[in-house]
C-alpha cells in the first residue's frame, strides 16, 4: 500500500491549523510512510514561509515546522519520490481534461492526485473537499 498526501494534510500535521488534530490523530494510528514528490515538497515549505508572511502563523514559525517536516523525512516517516514531471503533467492534463468541466477542480490539485496517481499510491490524504472527489473518482481512498 503506498499513501499519498497533499500540502492541505501536511501543513496539518506538521504546522498548526483546524485539520491538524484529525492529521495528529491518523498518524498515531498509522505507521505507513507517507509519500509525496518534489512538486508537493515545494508547495509545502512554500505553504509555510507564505503563512508566515500573512501573519497567520507567528514569525520564526514556519522554520519549526519545517524542521520537523525534515525531520519526518530523515526518519523515513515522509518519502519524497522521485518523479519526472512530464509524466506527472501529462496525467494532470487527463485528468483536467477527463474532470474539471464537470466538477471544477483547481490546477495543483489536479497536479497533488496526478501526482499521486503516478506514484502508484492506493490511498491519499487531503482534507480539500473537492480534491478528495478527484482522488476518489480515480480510484484512490481517502481515509480523512
Amino acid at each position: 500500500m503506498v499513501i499519498a498526501c497533499d500540502t492541505s494534510f501536511l501543513f496539518s500535521l506538521y504546522g498548526s491549523d483546524v485539520h491538524s488534530p484529525k492529521a495528529v490523530a491518523w498518524a498515531a494510528q498509522n505507521t505507513r510512510a507517507l509519500h509525496l514528490n518534489s512538486l508537493t515538497h515545494f508547495e509545502f515549505g512554500n505553504a509555510l514561509r507564505f503563512s508566515e508572511f500573512r501573519k497567520a502563523i507567528p514569525a520564526g514559525t514556519a522554520a519549526q515546522y519545517w524542521s520537523g517536516f525534515e525531520a519526518a523525512v530523515a526518519q523515513g516517516r515522509l518519502i519524497v519520490a522521485t518523479s519526472n514531471l512530464a509524466d506527472v503533467v501529462d496525467e494532470a492534463k487527463r485528468l483536467s481534461s477527463l474532470r474539471t468541466l464537470a466538477a471544477g477542480h483547481r490546477g495543483f490539485d489536479i497536479l497533488h492526485v496526478a501526482s499521486a496517481l503516478k506514484l502508484k499510491a492506493t490511498h491519499f490524504l487531503t482534507f480539500d473537499g473537492n480534491q478528495k472527489k478527484l482522488a476518489e473518482a480515480e480510484g484512490l481512498v481517502v481515509p480523512v
